[in-house]
């Protein structure tokens, strides 16, 4: 973790609630850090339903494909979830699935559940193995400091599963007034370039949701916040989004998209990932600004979101970002490269309020001193129409300073 906390960071981690059916445990284990927790372990009520959204990258970690074929091949259901921070465990062959293995199964052993039904997650430095001891010593201990969830129990957990981070990220919404909720926790702050999911988020409801419903609920979650962030463009080994829903606060099954209920439900799922996925950007590694780039006028929704990338993954943009230079040129440059149609004569471009170009051209009315009156601040807006169709979407990205290099340069020692 880094020494001082992101300027960009909220004021407090929120108090949030208990969650029926779920109590967590966390443990200084020492698998890479000393002196701080780094394992994290939740138990979820008997029938507990699961989705799970994964990191595409043709290199995943052990735990991801662990995840992946529990999810596929079981009934939907889990009862645990572990997480150790420091050790990726990925591109660690046999040994790595021998270790998401051991784990499950000890873990299975001291709670006496099947370990085909508990869910894996790793995070850190990537080529290392989890060594076999620690796991034998410590995963016992952590089983035996299970704790009902609660405000301090959530933060603990955010703190554990943290490798860069700055701070612990948590979101949580309630219900009906508070009949049921959401709670969230996530890790991330570099290798932030989502596909499918983000690095770590385990996000918890009490509300009783069939296991497809679920999945359909979750992934439409991630389509809108999770895969619309970006900090560096790089794509994480064992980017991971697990939800759980433990039906512990009411009896009746949400089973489809006509259940009354499920309007609520699925907008406060999509407010904690939204929050949790800005918490994410905000702790980006070296940020000082928060971004949000919106694209209009592409051929589709998908095509805006592709051109709003390009834009967000640019270091030239992420550079005069960090700079406060308005630099408007390089935002054409990301335009152009990013590969979907673009009309350069019916472009238009705006930094914060004050509208750069139209038509392709600069505005005789622009004014750079009023653009960068805009960039001196630490939340900015880019948005650009391209002139095409009706298709728009937003991104949400941070800057690019010396502080990025500064923390990888020295990640490993």
């Amino acid at each position: 973790m880094a020494d001082s906390v992101s300027p960009l960071a909220p004021e407090s981690f929120p108090a949030m609630p208990p969650l029926a059916g779920v109590a967590i445990s966390t443990r200084a284990g020492g698998l890479r850090y000393k002196g701080r927790k780094d394992l994290f372990l939740a138990t979820l009520a008997e029938g507990t339903s699961v989705a799970g959204v994964f990191t595409q990258t043709l290199c995943p970690s052990a735990p991801v494909d662990w995840c992946r074929s529990i999810l596929n091949d079981g009934d939907g259901t889990a009862r645990a979830v572990v997480c150790n921070s420091g050790n990726a465990n990925a591109f660690t062959g046999q040994a790595g699935a021998d270790a998401a293995a051991l784990t499950a199964e000890i873990v299975g052993d001291q709670l006496g559940i099947d370990p085909q039904r508990i869910y894996l997650a790793s995070t850190g430095v990537i080529g290392e193995p989890l060594a076999e001891q620690p796991l034998r010593d410590e995963l016992p201990k952590l089983v035996d400091g299970i704790d009902v969830s609660g405000p301090d129990t959530w933060e603990d957990a955010a703190n554990a599963i943290r490798t860069t981070d700055t701070f612990a990220k948590g979101a949580w919404s309630a219900i009906d007034g508070a009949a049921a909720h959401v709670v969230g926790i996530a890790k991330g702050s570099g290798m932030i370039a989502p596909d499918m999911a983000t690095m770590l988020g385990f996000i918890f409801t009490d509300l009783p949701v069939e296991p497809d419903l679920l999945q359909e609920c979750l992934s439409s979650a991630v389509r809108k916040s999770f895969n619309r962030i970006t900090v560096d463009s790089d794509t994480s080994t064992s980017d991971t989004v697990l939800l759980f829903a433990t039906g512990e606060q009411i009896d009746d099954d949400l089973h489809d998209r006509e259940d009354a209920r499920l309007p609520a439900f699925q907008a406060a799922l999509d407010g904690v990932c939204m929050e949790l996925a800005h918490q994410v950007v905000r702790d980006g590694e070296g940020a000082s600004k928060f971004v949000e780039v919106t694209v209009t006028g592409a051929a589709s929704d998908g095509a805006a979101t592709v051109i709003a990338k390009a834009i967000g993954d640019s270091p030239l943009v992420k550079t005069a970002l960090a700079a406060e230079d308005a630099n408007w040129g390089r935002i054409v440059m990301a335009v152009g490269k990013a590969g979907e149609a673009a009309e350069r004569d019916r472009l238009a471009i705006w930094i914060g309020p004050e509208q750069v170009a139209a038509n392709g051209m600069v505005l005789d009315s622009y004014s750079e001193e009023r653009a960068t009156v805009h960039l001196k601040g630490a939340e900015v807006v880019i948005k650009v129409d391209v002139g095409i169709g009706e298709g728009s979407s937003t991104v949400w990205t941070c800057d690019l300073t010396h502080g990025y290099i500064d923390i990888n340069a020295g990640y490993r020692s």
